[in-house]
């Protein structure tokens, strides 16, 4: 560990933290993650027994997806840079630190991976005005909003990296205080207007919602810092809200 703390950068060229735990993948051999492998996540049945691996070749480290049906969100530390790897799909790690979010079944996992000599730096991003939140062409609600701080709440909750479960929407709805039917119209609407923008895994086949599209939703949200732990406040004001419009 360094004087910062920083294990990873301190550890050799490239490293792996999840959990508190410091990985360092071999320039020559493939690191594993899955199930089973180098890094052994979970014993999680809907999780891949080799789901991702990182190598080096051409100079340059790499992040692919050797599962067959998971796919994984990838983003910098400050949210600027986001992707969504399918199977097949493989990316340059370039950052200093890269954060990766997966979900499989009802678990929601997260990792970061630290780059000794990044080749681009993230920029910070501005702060987004007070009673919205604009992501590109993209305004959402307050209410709109705290439904994704709802459903990622136990994230945004969360020190570190790591794993957690993401809230069924009967669980968020009564966290806001809000009818089933509400809240599902609330998501239809949110997941709908990202998609419009361009945000993949939000819906399905034939234009369809997507059935995991809460975990791809939280993913983003918490990857791109659509939502940050500073906005947890938003849920208690909302449940207010709701206590008074029922009361009158």
């Amino acid at each position: 560990m360094n004087e910062n703390g920083k294990v990873g950068a301190a550890m050799g060229e490239l490293a792996v933290d999840f959990c508190g735990e410091w990985y360092e993948p071999s320039p020559d051999e493939v690191f594993k993650i899955g199930r089973e492998g180098d890094l052994e996540i979970d014993d999680n049945p809907y999780l891949h027994r080799k789901f991702l691996e990182i190598s080096r070749y051409d100079g340059i480290w790499w992040l692919t997806n050797a599962g067959t049906m998971l796919s994984a969100t990838i983003a910098d530390a400050a949210g600027g840079m986001q992707a969504w790897m399918a199977p097949g799909a493989r990316i340059p790690l370039v950052f200093g630190h890269t954060n990766v979010i997966f979900t499989a079944g009802p678990t929601t996992y997260e990792f970061s991976v630290h780059l000794k000599t990044p080749s681009f730096m993230a920029l910070s991003r501005g702060e987004d005005s007070a009673g919205s939140t604009t992501i590109g062409p993209v305004v959402f609600t307050d209410s709109q909003k705290a439904l994704i701080v709802a459903l990622a709440e136990p994230m945004l909750r969360r020190e570190g990296t790591g794993f957690s479960a993401i809230p069924s929407s009967a669980q968020a709805a009564k966290r806001l205080g809000w009818a089933l039917t509400r809240f599902n119209r609330k998501l239809d609407n949110v997941c709908d207007k990202l998609d419009r923008v361009g945000v993949v895994g939000l819906r399905g086949g034939g234009g369809k919602l997507a059935t995991n599209r809460r975990a791809r939703l939280v993913e983003h949200a918490v990857t791109s810092q659509l939502v940050t732990p500073d906005d947890l406040p938003l849920l208690d004001r909302i449940v207010q809200a709701a206590r008074e419009t029922d009361a009158e």
